[in-house]
């Protein structure tokens, strides 16, 4: 019966922090509510903590912002994969990888196909400028598994089973949000 206490105490504080970090409408725990009252959004524009969401605050310029807007980034990347759609890379990739990534997009759309995969993530900061204005990170990419399938009829053509890589991001702050700049991939880790 302890147990079960504990837990639910522990369950109930998470949920609260959760609801407790969103930047529009609801409830609020923390006790910050957007300007403009309850249930409006924020008008600022940005990026949020997560470095690519347009219509939220800007991001802070720490390494830790920095680590958290390459997650998005990686997000998006598998997003902007599966559904053929670049519009949102702009939000998270400046050039050059924004161009390497919309001409790579342009080429597996000409193809015919689109790929779906999800990355396991973990990331650390390599190195950061003095000013904190760029951030170097290292990270082990374990792809569990990716798949390409026909855009036309939906079909599954082939997959390709995991695989770990080490992969070197290099994130800029740009006009209030962190964006990838470089990206390169190593050796197996």
């Amino acid at each position: 019966m302890r147990f079960r206490t504990c837990v639910g105490t522990l369950m109930l504080a998470s949920l609260l922090t959760a609801c407790g970090n969103r930047t529009s409408g609801g409830f609020h725990p923390s006790g910050h509510a957007p300007a403009g009252g309850p249930g409006t959004t924020s008008s600022t524009s940005g990026a949020s903590s997560a470095g690519g969401t347009p219509g939220a605050a800007p991001t802070a310029k720490t390494p830790q912002s920095a680590l958290a807007a390459y997650r998005n980034y990686q997000r998006v990347y598998e997003q902007v994969y599966e559904t053929g759609d670049p519009s949102l890379l702009s939000t998270v990739a400046m050039d050059p990888q924004l161009s390497l990534l919309t001409k790579d997009l342009a080429d597996v759309q000409a193809q015919g196909v689109i790929w779906r995969f999800h990355n396991v993530l973990n990331p650390k900061v390599q190195g950061r400028s003095a000013d904190d204005s760029t951030v170097v990170v290292l990270d082990c990419v374990q792809t569990l598994g990716a798949y390409r399938f026909s855009a036309k009829t939906g079909k599954r053509l082939s997959a390709w089973r995991g695989g770990a890589f080490l992969y070197q991001a290099i994130m800029k702050f740009d006009n209030g949000s962190w964006k990838i700049s470089d990206g390169r991939q190593g050796n197996k880790c």
